[in-house]
């Protein structure tokens, strides 16, 4: 009994200290991450809050919560700040699109290769309706983290939007995609299965 206060003791003794560590690197990166979003003339856009703490939250979010990444758009040569939002917007759903299409393309080229199939023009047709899809269900999961800035003298000409994903979240819509894809496509429901595995392993966001 003795042994277990003692571990008890000792865990409420580390909790502490391992969210102080996180506290001083989230305080040490947005000190940072400031310092060169304000020397590269970006503004925090659409938040009455300060760049210093929607970055705060941003970099708790993504450390605190499991399974959750980011993901950014950027937009340029823009007058209206909304057609720029959008953009931006549009500009990260395809590059989560690309990356999910290209982890998924590259796993069942090397795993059929190494069956002694050849992946044909029909996985093509299916990647590009795939990463199609993705691009549009994905929309739904991504969750807004915070917007920069950065204004020239005719106007606003750059803009970047953050984004924080959960990977449970994306797997559904990946697999959403999946489903839909594979209707049209005989050579992916021939390897639904090794696909399916594929689509719902997580990857890195290049």
């Amino acid at each position: 009994m003795k042994r277990i206060f003692v571990l008890l003791f000792a865990m409420l003794l580390i909790v502490p200290s391992c969210m102080e560590a996180q506290d001083k690197m989230i305080q040490k990166a947005v000190k940072s991450k400031v310092k060169e979003y304000e020397k590269a003339g970006w503004k925090i856009y659409g938040t009455s809050l300060p760049m210093n703490v929607a970055l705060t939250k941003h970099y708790e979010k993504i450390l605190g919560e499991e399974g959750a990444f980011e993901v950014s758009g950027s937009a340029s040569n823009f007058k209206s700040k909304n057609v720029g939002k959008q953009m931006a917007i549009n500009s990260a759903c395809q590059t989560y699109a690309q990356s999910a299409g290209s982890h998924v393309k590259g796993r069942v080229v090397s795993d059929m290769n190494g069956d002694g199939v050849e992946a044909g023009e029909e996985f093509e047709n299916f990647y590009a309706a795939y990463e199609r899809l993705v691009e549009k269900e994905i929309k739904g999961e991504m969750k807004e983290s915070y917007t920069i800035i950065k204004e020239s003298k005719n106007g606003p000409s750059e803009m970047l939007v953050f984004y924080v994903i959960n990977e449970e979240a994306a797997s559904r819509a990946r697999i959403r995609a999946l489903e839909n894809a594979a209707k049209e496509s005989e050579v992916a429901q021939k390897h639904a299965q090794k696909v399916s595995d594929f689509i719902r392993e997580g990857f890195s966001v290049e």
